[in-house]
Formats: C-alpha cells, sequence, structure tokens
C-alpha cells in the first residue's frame, strides 16, 4: 500500500470514528429531551394538609377545606404526621411525598422576623404607655416566678390604639427588645387569603413558629382587618375573614398565660374591633397612644433632632407649630428640614428651614391653619 493510499485510509477511519461520536452524542441529547418530555407530562400532584393518621392511612384536607381517607406509599407509612404539608396523586389522592419545610416556608413567607434593636429611650412622650407596656410584657417574660408566687395570671396580650404614627409599633419593638425575645410581625389584612381555610392555617402555623422561637412577641399590626365586630353577611369573603378570627381566638385561648409567648395588636380603629377579642383572657390591657402633647412633642423632637446641627433655632416655637403632630410627622419635619439645607449647601439647620419643614408636612396633613400665628 503506497503512502498515498495508506493516508487516505486513516483519513477515513478518522471520519468514521468522528461521526460515530457525533451519532452517539446526537442519540443522548434526543434520548435527555424524550425523558425529560416523558417527565413533564406526568399529571400535577396535589398539595393537601394531614389531618389524622388511622394506621396506613391518612385523613387530607385539600384547600378547599374537602376531606379525603386516602391510602399512604409504603415508604412513607410511619414517616408523616398530622399537621404536615404532603403531595398527593391526582386520581386516587394517595400520598406519594411529604414537604418537610413547605408548611414553615408558607408562614415565614408572610412573616417580618427580627431582634429589634429599638430602645425605650428612644420613645418620647409616652411615659406612662412604656410603664404598662413593661408591666404587662417585660415583667411577666423576665419574671414569671413573681406571679406564680402571687398566684395570678399576667394578661396574655395587650392592644395598642390611637392614630396612625404615634409610636405603637416601636413600643412593641422597644419591649422585645429589652425582654430579648425574638419579634415575629404580621399586618392583619396578610392574614386574609384567597383560598378557604388558608388563612385559618397561617394563624396556626403563625403561633406555632412564635413557641417555637420563644421567648417571642408577635405583633399583629392592623388587627381591624381580621377583627372587626362580626356581620351577618352571606358573601365568602366575610365568612373566610371571619374564619381567620375564629381561628385566632382559638390560638389565644389555647395559650398557657404563664408561657414565654405574648401578643401585642395594634389598631387605629378600636371602635370597630369585635368585642370577642377584647374580652378578659384575651387582649383585655387596652394601652391608649394618643398624639403626643406639648412635653411630648418636646421629647420626640429632642430624640430626631439630637445629632442634629442647628443655627439660631427657637425650639418652642417649633414645637408650638407642630401641634396635632404625630411622632411620626415630627421625625419628618426634621428629615425635611435637613433637605431645605442639604439644598442651599449649608451644614447648619436654620429655625426656617424647620418652618418651612413643617409648613410641607402640615399642607400633607390637609391643613396649615394655626401657621399664620408664626408666618
Amino acid at each position: 500500500m503506497d503512502v498515498q493510499t495508506r493516508d487516505f485510509s486513516e483519513d477515513l477511519k478518522r471520519l468514521e470514528y468522528n461521526l460515530n461520536e457525533e451519532n452517539q452524542a446526537l442519540r443522548t441529547t434526543i434520548g435527555f429531551f424524550k425523558t425529560e418530555l416523558e417527565r413533564l407530562k406526568q399529571p400535577p400532584l396535589v398539595v393537601c394538609e394531614v389531618v389524622k393518621i388511622i394506621n396506613d392511612k391518612a385523613l387530607i384536607r385539600l384547600a378547599n377545606s374537602n376531606k379525603f381517607y386516602v391510602n399512604i406509599v409504603s415508604e412513607l407509612i410511619g414517616k408523616i404526621k398530622v399537621g404536615d404539608r404532603v403531595l398527593a396523586e391526582q386520581k386516587t389522592l394517595s400520598i406519594v411525598q411529604r414537604l418537610d419545610e413547605a408548611k414553615r416556608m408558607d408562614v415565614e413567607n408572610f412573616l417580618l422576623i427580627q431582634k429589634p434593636k429599638e430602645t425605650f429611650e428612644e420613645i418620647g412622650g409616652l411615659k406612662e404607655q412604656i410603664n404598662e407596656i413593661k408591666e404587662v410584657i417585660e415583667l411577666p417574660l423576665l419574671k414569671p416566678e413573681l406571679f406564680k408566687k402571687i398566684g395570678i395570671e399576667p394578661p396574655k396580650g395587650i392592644l395598642l390604639y390611637g392614630p396612625s404614627g404615634t409610636g405603637k409599633t416601636k413600643l412593641a419593638k422597644a419591649v422585645a427588645n429589652s425582654t430579648n425575645a425574638t419579634f415575629i410581625e404580621i399586618v392583619g389584612s396578610e392574614l386574609v387569603q384567597k383560598y378557604i381555610g388558608e388563612g385559618a392555617k397561617l394563624v396556626k402555623d403563625l403561633f406555632k413558629l412564635a413557641k417555637e422561637k420563644a421567648p417571642s412577641i408577635i405583633f399583629i399590626d392592623e388587627l381591624d382587618a381580621i377583627a372587626a365586630e362580626r356581620i351577618e353577611l352571606g358573601t365568602s369573603g366575610e365568612r373566610e375573614v371571619q374564619r381567620t378570627f375564629m381561628q385566632l381566638l382559638s390560638e389565644i385561648d389555647g395559650f398557657k398565660s404563664l408561657g414565654n409567648v405574648k401578643i401585642i395588636g395594634a389598631t387605629n380603629r378600636v371602635d370597630i374591633l369585635d368585642p370577642a377579642i377584647l374580652r378578659p383572657g384575651r387582649l383585655d390591657r387596652l394601652i391608649e397612644v394618643p398624639l403626643p402633647s406639648k412635653d411630648g412633642r418636646k421629647e420626640i423632637f429632642k430624640i430626631h433632632s439630637n445629632n442634629m446641627k442647628f443655627d439660631k433655632v427657637d425650639d418652642e416655637k417649633i414645637v408650638n407649630l407642630m401641634d396635632g403632630f404625630s411622632g411620626a410627622q415630627i421625625r419628618s419635619v426634621c428629615t425635611e428640614a435637613g433637605y431645605f439645607a442639604i439644598r442651599e449647601n449649608r451644614s447648619k439647620i436654620l429655625h426656617n428651614d424647620l418652618v418651612e419643614a413643617v409648613k410641607k408636612i402640615n399642607q400633607d396633613k390637609g391643613s396649615d391653619e394655626h401657621l399664620i400665628m408664626f408666618g
């Protein structure tokens, strides 16, 4: 065989080898897509909750609250328990998989869980309210033995009520900080869910999580969203809100009063709350958080302006200008005054900056009549 023929033969072998390699890669790719297509064709599984275990079978509840008595695949028998979230086959509803972390993930998606850094020293004009919240929340968490000795049960929770921006959330965070408790915050409207039974389940999971992270404080803002006085309405939405509310009452009643989980509700519409939430044994201690008095405004203004640099500012006049302001609005005045100085490239805040800031915040309130005398 001459050299030319030999080279041609080797090239042909290499070509055949490469072709086989490409065919193998193509067959592998086709096989992968076939497998993936078969997987995607599989029917969806149903998410449900285990209500009761009976030998090798279970009673499950679907999202629409319907219940079914179903089989459990053999490898899961003895591994699932009441309250677990599981996946069930669509036609027979047989349980085929357990969702280990689904329950925790569901509730934590709606919560703000933190260790607050706010202190009572950062809250002005609410000395009476601070003393009350210390007495009802802080003392039972730090010194529960005192209540055992006396033979009384401290309140399970309190209700903070008053206008928006008066410091209700700050009070709750400050007492969580002083007791080194986990602060679990949720807005009442977020407990109202789209599907039947989901809101009640969220409340149940919320309290279970609080017990696991105890000592803890559950702070429910805008409580009136789920705890408004019940009325006879036939809409499914109203019935679902009431179902969630009843679960909340049930969880509060189920608490051990000397436990290390406390509930703080907050609302600016105490007049529409259902009496059931306020009866003894539930949120029976009501603490009003009103708009600050003149002395209170002085304290709040001092707290928020502590690090600010002033030039010839009459504090008394500024405090008088802010008559009717909430703590949040007083803080906004300090911020806006700082912006006025920044816009003019100054390092100090003038009296007029504060006056203009008060006017701006007052316009947002919808009235600036009481500024005329200081114009």
